[in-house]
């Protein structure tokens, strides 16, 4: 049998898709694969490509198996520019004046960053935002730009899924951003007016700028002695100036070659191929963002993949055809979630829209409904997109419940909770491989017992991700243990993960992810990691790579408010203040010109100040005597005291002294989620103690230790453990609590839920606190003097660094100066923020993580 070669030009996510799945199906060897790519990377995740910034480490970002190590069938040549292709001959030639002969060629030249006809958009600090290179170049630029000037500018010419992508990096490498945005709204093809200005809201509560409805009219190159610097001018006359640029303006088919040849092309570019990817030459074929399926391109992976497997059955004699695309998606820009799918502009004749619009919340959805409300065509989500996964199956099929309660916010006790289990068997639970609901439980009846199962035999959650939560619901449904993985990116628990760092030493996610994960990590893994690594030890959570992985709050060691300001709470430990202590915050409040507001937690909040002002305003708490009382992180709160026997005439206990000495023992200490504590001075509970996660309540005898109360959505009374200890036993007891929390616990899980979730609950806590079963005590208590010893307050330590400092510059404004959509009124008698422009409205958890601390 004679070995016949195909070519494939290009080497992206859809040209490796195709040379993996003629690879697996070409069971005889009737074909060789020469693959000739362009760029020096072989094959990787671009979709993930913003994953690269902050880890700077191209591995994490290479497809599995895309060197075809030990595969003498592929011949992969990087670094390789075809110039050329002779259709008579079948030959492709190469700018190093070699050529390749073919018997099938597969063009996937995937497209082209398009950079609008403007003047001066060829000019030094200009770039696009589409390879490992780019990103690496805008880097360079980018770090020497602020080095300059912290509050250096950088634009970004399109507000699509790229550009807002692009925004982020040069968010992320220190820029204050600037989107230009020739449409009416951001992301323009996803979102439908009112999604936009929902999102717009929630990016530009970020510190990021935006300019919609303007073009670029002409960009001049600038030169003075700190360095070259641009000047671009919009449509409507805006004037920017600004340290680099970079155009994201959509993208165009690379059909250059094909053009070349002569071979058919669409009416708006592309290479025209009918369903089977065919083009007007039989012997070639298009795949991914180059080919027009029958005049139409498609500039998602989804769709490109499937191309890539109609081609590989075609080699091998199959008779697939493109059966069209799903171009739903689902992303999380900036941290905020937005997803489209189905007919989301309403463009079927007689289609109904039902709205759920929440701009407090910060969230908006949208669900399209056929004329008679009981099919659902299509939807929108911004800012919440939790229930895409298992509606955008639905699209085409009957609504199992009331519309309105199907979109209901998050935590909406209306919101009745879809499962994949109302999911019919053809539902596609993954459009990015079209792998149906009934192909999934086919593989589970088959053998499939894990996620990881499941991605390897059907190929479902391996391209976004988006769908990976419905597989675990999908095994659970079908009886199916399911794996305790943190994420996709690495099969271990948070607790084994924790267990890891504490024995390796590792003190990197990079190394972390590269010795026991997979991939560039994501929104779910890089946080819980980062808690991993504040809570092993005393570094600094902005010491290098760390600072990339921390949540907004976490970022600037304060908390984001709904209008882009921050909130600023010292420790107030045990609530006991000094009369200087409140004069300092008074003077600062009302220096800064902020609103203060008594806290839950008997701490005194100071809301409005912009980025740059933390720094001045923590250097005059500091210099005072106080410190940071960590309200923005996954940590210590407050311990929340009554006035005990200094005061009061039925206190049995000194609860002020016991509240001040615990507060000092924690603070600072980092943990799945927030910890809040209570001690009451005797049985009547002023403190509220039963209410907070460790609550101590003063006996005539000493003190009764409770675990477990949590506030929030599912609120629980805190369980008593051991009765009438002393200070000792009961600083103990609360050490071994923490740390066995600490390290067992499930990201972002609360400790009431964690205690139920224990084998044996209370009782087993109590056997391993108090009894010491697993023969940790020890261990456990060493952990917690670690801690303290190695505490110190995170305010001070940015005022002490240049280099952490420089971050703290304002994203929005000019240092010190006012947010221009805000100003403050009287209510009540109260100063409140008043929203006169676009208000800035955060609320995705990865844009307010921690909350705003009460």
């Amino acid at each position: 049998m004679r070995v016949r070669t195909v070519v494939v030009i290009g080497h992206g996510m859809v040209g490796h898709r195709f040379v993996d799945a003629l690879r697996t199906r070409d069971t005889d060897g009737a074909w060789r694969i020469v693959v000739l790519a362009e760029e020096a990377d072989a094959a990787y995740d671009r979709v993930g490509l913003s994953s690269y910034v902050g880890a700077w480490d191209r591995s994490l970002l290479a497809l599995t198996g895309n060197d075809y190590a030990g595969d003498a069938l592929v011949d992969l040549r990087l670094s390789t520019t075809v110039t050329g292709i002779d259709r008579d001959a079948k030959r492709v030639t190469v700018a190093d004046g070699s050529a390749v002969d073919y018997d099938a060629l597969v063009l996937a030249t995937g497209s082209y960053p398009f950079v609008p006809p403007v003047p001066g958009s060829d000019s030094d600090g200009c770039y696009v935002y589409r390879t490992l290179d780019d990103l690496d170049a805008i880097r360079a630029d980018a770090e020497a730009a602020v080095a300059r000037d912290p509050e250096a500018v950088g634009i970004v010419v399109g507000g699509g899924l790229l550009g807002l992508e692009a925004a982020n990096a040069l968010r992320l490498l220190g820029m204050r951003p600037h989107i230009v945005e020739f449409a009416p709204r951001l992301m323009p093809l996803q979102v439908d007016e009112a999604g936009g200005e929902h999102l717009m809201r929630l990016v530009r509560g970020l510190g990021i700028d935006v300019t919609i409805g303007a073009g670029t009219s002409a960009i001049e190159q600038l030169a003075d002695a700190e360095g070259d610097g641009l000047r671009v001018t919009l449509s409507n006359d805006e004037v920017i100036e600004a340290a680099l640029l970079v155009f994201s303006a959509g993208v165009r088919p690379r059909d250059e070659l094909a053009r070349e040849a002569g071979l058919d092309i669409g009416e708006r570019g592309g290479v025209m191929c009918d369903l089977t990817c065919a083009t007007s030459d039989p012997a070639v074929y298009a795949i991914g963002e180059v080919a027009a399926i029958q005049g139409r391109c498609y500039g998602l992976v989804g769709p490109g993949y499937t191309s890539a497997e109609v081609v590989a059955s075609h080699l091998l004699g199959g008779d697939a055809e493109f059966p069209g695309a799903d171009l739903s998606t689902k992303l999380k820009l900036l941290g905020v979630d937005v997803a489209s799918f189905g007919d989301a502009m309403a463009t079927t004749p007689g289609a109904l829209a039902v709205v759920v619009s929440d701009p407090i919340g910060g969230t908006y959805s949208k669900l399209v409904l056929s004329d008679d409300a009981q099919t659902l065509l299509g939807g929108i989500m911004v800012g919440d997109a939790s229930s895409y996964g298992t509606l955008r199956p639905l699209v085409g099929s009957r609504l199992p419940g009331d519309p309105v309660a199907l979109i209901a916010p998050a935590g909406s006790g209306d919101r009745p909770g879809i499962g994949v289990a109302a999911l019919p068997d053809d539902a596609q639970i993954c459009s990015c491989n079209d792998v149906s609901k009934g192909a999934l439980r086919a593989a589970v009846a088959d053998g499939s017992r894990t996620v990881a199962d499941l991605k390897s035999c059907t190929k479902a959650g391996t391209s976004c991700g988006s769908c990976l939560p419905l597989l675990s619901q999908l095994l659970a449904a079908e009886g199916v243990e399911v794996s305790k993985a943190l994420c996709e990116h690495f099969c271990q628990s948070r607790a084994e993960l924790f267990e890891i760092v504490h024995a390796s030493g590792i003190r990197t996610f990079s190394g972390l992810i590269e010795r026991y994960g997979a991939g560039a990590g994501c929104d779910i893994c890089k946080p819980a990691v980062a808690s991993i690594l504040a809570s092993t030890s005393s570094d600094h959570i902005l010491d290098g790579e760390q600072a990339s992985l921390q949540d907004t709050n976490d970022h600037f060691l304060a908390n984001l408010q709904r209008n882009g300001t921050y909130s600023v709470v010292p420790r107030v430990p045990g609530g006991d203040i000094t009369a200087e202590q409140l004069i300092l915050i008074g003077e600062i409040a009302r220096d800064f010109g902020l609103y203060t507001k008594i806290t839950g937690g008997q701490r005194i909040d100071m809301f409005g100040a912009t980025v740059d002002q933390l720094p001045q305003i923590w250097a005059r708490l500091v210099e005072g005597g106080m410190e940071s009382g960590h309200a923005y992180g996954k940590a210590l709160r407050t311990v929340k005291s009554c006035v005990g026997t200094d005061w009061c005439r039925y206190g049995q206990q000194d609860s002020v002294q016991m509240a001040i000495d615990l507060e000092l023992r924690y603070r600072g200490l980092r943990a799945p989620h927030k910890i809040k504590m209570g001690v009451s001075g005797c049985a009547r509970e002023c403190a509220e103690a039963r209410g907070k996660d460790v609550g101590v309540i003063a006996t005539e005898s000493g003190w009764n230790l409770y675990l477990g109360g949590n506030g929030g959505m599912t609120p629980k009374h805190a369980q008593l453990l051991a009765s009438d200890l002393d200070d000792e036993t009961l600083v103990h007891y609360i050490d071994r609590f923490l740390i066995y929390y600490i390290r067992t616990a499930d990201r972002l899980q609360r400790t009431a839920p964690w205690i139920e979730g224990l084998d044996g609950g209370l009782d087993h806590l109590r056997e391993v606190i108090i009894d010491d079963s697993l023969g940790l005590a020890a261990d456990f208590e060493a952990a917690m003097e670690r801690h303290v010893a190695g505490y110190s307050c995170e305010w001070k330590a940015v005022l002490d660094d240049p280099d952490k400092l420089a971050r703290f510059v304002s994203f929005v404004n000019a240092p010190g100066a006012p947010d221009p959509t805000v100003e403050f009124t009287e209510k009540n008698g109260r100063k409140v923020p008043v929203l006169i422009g676009t208000p800035a409205v955060p609320s995705s958890r990865y844009a307010n993580p921690a909350g705003v601390s009460r």
